[in-house]
């Protein structure tokens, strides 16, 4: 037997931040751009747009800086307020997992 856990921000309206949409933004960073990173997690353009306008409306900020395509394409950049959110929930995912095996292993050790 093992723990298995997910964790979640969520506002009164729902939830708001959790694992897929932080890997969401991680494959953003990494690629350059929403459309590639939602081809990579094997999700519709669209689902990962809307993801994302749904967080930013929630939060109450813009997560994706967009740049419109042309002659050299266009892209997308997380913002520094979507950059300190995927680290501050990465770190709280980190410890929470420290602590959650903690109380595993003293409850069913």
């Amino acid at each position: 037997m093992r723990p298995a856990w997910k964790l979640w921000l969520e506002t009164d309206e729902g939830k708001v931040f959790g694992p897929g949409p932080a890997q969401l933004l991680e494959h953003v960073s990494l690629s350059g751009s929403l459309r590639k990173a939602a081809h990579e997690l094997e999700m519709s353009y669209g689902k990962a747009y809307w993801t994302v306008r749904a967080m930013e409306e929630r939060l109450g900020f813009a997560l994706l800086t967009r740049t419109v395509g042309g002659s050299s394409g266009g892209g997308s950049t997380l913002t520094p307020e979507a950059v300190d959110l995927l680290v501050r929930y990465r770190a709280y995912e980190a410890e929470a997992e420290v602590g959650l095996r903690t109380l595993f292993a003293t409850h069913f050790g």
